[in-house]
C-alpha cells in the first residue's frame, strides 16, 4: 500500500466531490472513509487508476450518507465510476481547496489541522500526536473547522497569502510524534507550487528547502542546540539547497517581490557561505532592509539589528536594537549577543541568564543558560 501516493490523491478526490455537490464537511468524510478501504484493499499495491478507484468509493460513501441523513430531502445524485466534468479541472479543484481550509473565518490553529486533514491526508490521530493534544481534542478542532467551512462557496478567488501562512505555520512545528511536518509543509507547498505560479508560493517552497537542508547540523548528537555560525557545514543538504537556490531564482526573476522570496535570499546567502566568516553580512542586511519595507514587520527589525552588528560591528548592531520593543521575542538574547560581541561580558551575562528565563524551548534555554555559564567563568576566572 503506497500511503504517499494516497495523500497525494487526497486533494484532487475531495475537490471532485465538492463539484458535484457534495459539502466540504461530507466530502471530507467520504474520502476519509475510502483510505481505509484503499488500505485494506491495496495490500498488494494499487490499481491501474487509483484516483478513479477512490473517486468511485469516496462518491458511493457520501451518496450513502446523504441518503441516511437527507432522504427527505430527495435530493436527485448519481453514481459514476468517472470525475464528472464541470468548471475547473484537477488544478482548480486542489487549489480551491487550499483557499477553503485556510478560509478567513477559522482560527490559524483549526485553519493548520484542516488543511493537514483534508490537503495532506493525515489522520486526526496523526495530527494530535504532531501537536501533543489528546486525540478527542484534534477530532472536535478538525469538526468545528469543517462545520464553519462546510456552507462556503467560491465566488472570487482566494487569498493566496492566507494559504502561505498557514503552510509556514505547519512548517515551523517541525517534528513531533511520527509526523514529521516540516517534510509535510514541504510536500504540501510542492503541490500548491504544481497548481499555481504565484511569485510567493515559489519563495516560500524556495525558503522551507533552504532552511530544511540545515536541519541535520542544527542539534548536537546530545540534544544541544547548535547556532547557525557554529554548525558542521559538511551536514548540510546541498541537494536541497540547490534546488531552493533554482526556485528561487525563478521566482525572483518575475519581478513582483514578496517576503517569503526575501526571507528565501537571506536563507540563500547564508547557504552560499562556506564558512561562517565568509557569510555576506552587507547584502543580508540590504535583504532585511527590503523585508521590513515588505512587512514593517518587528522580528524582521530585529533580526536586521543581527546583520547590521555582522556587517557594522556590535555597537551598530546595538544602535539598531534600540528602537525595537523590548518584550519581543529574542530581543534579550540578541542583545546578550551583541552585548558579548561589544565587549560587555558582565552585561551580556546577565542578558544571556535572563533570555534563557524567557526562553520558550528546552533547548533554546540550555543554549542561553550555557552562554550565561561560560562568560561567568571567564569573569571569575
Amino acid at each position: 500500500m503506497n500511503e504517499p501516493l494516497l495523500r497525494e490523491l487526497v486533494p484532487a478526490v475531495i475537490g471532485v466531490l465538492v463539484r458535484r455537490g457534495a459539502d466540504f464537511a461530507a466530502a471530507e468524510d467520504a474520502v476519509q472513509d475510502a483510505l481505509v478501504e484503499a488500505v485494506r484493499g491495496w495490500q498488494d499495491g494499487p490499481l491501474r487508476d487509483p484516483k478513479g478507484w477512490l473517486i468511485t468509493v469516496a462518491w458511493r460513501k457520501f451518496l450513502d450518507a446523504a441518503r441516511a441523513e437527507t432522504s427527505r430531502r430527495h435530493r436527485e445524485l448519481r453514481v459514476e465510476s468517472e470525475p464528472v466534468p464541470g468548471p475547473g479541472g484537477p488544478a482548480d479543484d486542489t487549489l480551491q481547496l487550499y483557499f477553503l481550509c485556510a478560509h478567513p473565518s477559522l482560527t490559524p490553529a483549526s485553519a493548520v489541522a484542516l488543511t493537514l486533514r483534508a490537503v495532506g491526508g493525515l489522520t486526526t490521530r496523526q495530527i494530535a500526536q504532531a501537536y501533543l493534544v489528546p486525540e478527542a481534542t484534534m477530532a472536535q478542532r478538525i469538526s468545528r473547522a469543517k462545520r464553519t467551512v462546510s456552507g462556503v462557496r467560491f465566488n472570487q478567488p482566494g487569498d493566496v497569502a492566507t494559504v502561505l501562512r498557514v503552510l509556514y505555520l505547519v512548517f515551523n512545528e517541525g517534528y513531533s510524534g511520527d509526523v514529521d511536518l516540516a517534510a509535510e509543509a514541504i510536500r504540501l507547498t510542492r503541490q500548491l507550487a504544481a497548481v499555481t505560479r504565484h511569485e510567493e508560493v515559489a519563495g516560500l517552497l524556495a525558503l522551507m528547502l533552504l532552511h530544511h537542508a540545515r536541519r541535520p547540523a542544527r542539534t548536537a548528537p546530545d540534544g544541544r542546540l547548535v547556532p547557525l555560525a557554529e554548525q558542521d557545514r559538511g551536514l548540510w543538504n546541498t541537494r536541497l539547497i540547490a534546488e531552493g537556490v533554482d526556485v528561487l531564482q525563478a521566482a525572483l526573476a518575475r519581478d513582483r517581490l514578496g517576503e517569503f522570496q526575501a526571507q528565501a535570499a537571506i536563507a540563500a546567502l547564508h547557504a552560499d557561505a562556506r564558512t561562517a566568516e565568509e557569510t555576506d553580512w552587507v547584502q543580508i542586511v540590504e535583504w532585511y532592509d527590503e523585508l521590513v519595507r515588505l512587512t514593517g514587520n518587528p522580528v524582521a527589525r530585529l533580526n536586521r539589528a543581527v546583520a547590521v552588528g555582522e556587517a557594522d560591528g556590535a555597537r551598530a548592531g546595538l544602535a539598531a536594537l534600540a528602537g525595537l520593543d523590548p518584550a519581543l521575542p529574542r530581543h534579550t538574547a540578541v542583545a546578550a549577543y551583541l552585548h558579548e560581541r561589544a565587549g560587555d561580558p558582565v552585561t551580556a551575562a546577565r542578558l544571556y541568564a535572563e533570555a534563557a528565563r524567557q526562553a520558550s524551548s528546552l533547548p533554546e534555554r540550555d543554549h542561553l543558560t550555557r552562554q550565561a555559564a561560560r562568560l561567568n567563568a571567564q569573569l571569575r576566572g
